[in-house]
């Protein structure tokens, strides 16, 4: 975790402004330097003030560092492992239709929209979006959300990610339309 540096810097035209550094690696692992202006020293005048601006920025920071690590996990990944511990014939935890329905969900939808993302690049809105465009009934992305949220919970429990970013996704499971139940005689001209 790195904290930057801020530092009160000096304009030739205008009042002084405090100038947060920090650094980061770009894809090809070199460091960058990178900075930004906060404010003028009207608007902070003391150290303290500024520092406390930026707690947000700071944290923006860590969570790209994290990110850009080179042993970052893929969903991928993720899913392998997921598969190796809960869905193995030995745990007993879930039952057979289960573990059956999670691996065609993982094969079939999960894997091949977010498999080569890493896990800290998988966002709430996107997954959101995501489900609202896929031509399935309500309460199937409903079983795929709530599936991508037991493997973030997964990546959480082994320490390979530190939060669960699906518990925002909005997805109910209510259907559009009310079913047509037939009745006997219905079902009976149906048949003749």
């Amino acid at each position: 975790m790195q904290y930057g540096s801020l530092a009160r810097t000096s304009r030739s035209r205008g009042p002084d402004v405090w100038l947060f550094r920090w650094s980061e690696q770009n894809h090809d692992g070199k460091r960058v330097c990178r900075k930004r202006v906060i404010e003028t020293i009207e608007d902070y005048s003391d150290y303290e003030a500024a520092r406390h601006s930026i707690s947000n920025l700071i944290a923006k920071v860590n969570s790209a560092n994290r990110c850009s690590a080179s042993d970052s996990m893929t969903v991928a990944q993720l899913c392998n492992h997921f598969e190796q511990r809960e869905l193995g014939s030995t745990n007993t935890w879930r039952s057979y239709a289960t573990k059956n329905c999670y691996a065609v969900y993982l094969r079939r939808w999960i894997v091949p929209q977010w498999g080569n993302y890493e896990l800290c690049n998988v966002k709430t809105i996107e997954v959101e979006s995501w489900l609202r465009r896929l031509q399935l009934a309500k309460s199937s992305c409903a079983k795929i959300r709530n599936l991508m949220s037991v493997l973030f919970n997964h990546a959480c429990r082994y320490e390979f990610f530190d939060h669960n970013p699906i518990s925002l996704v909005r997805q109910g499971s209510k259907r559009r339309t009310p079913p047509i139940v037939l009745t006997p005689v219905e079902i009976k001209a149906l048949l003749d």
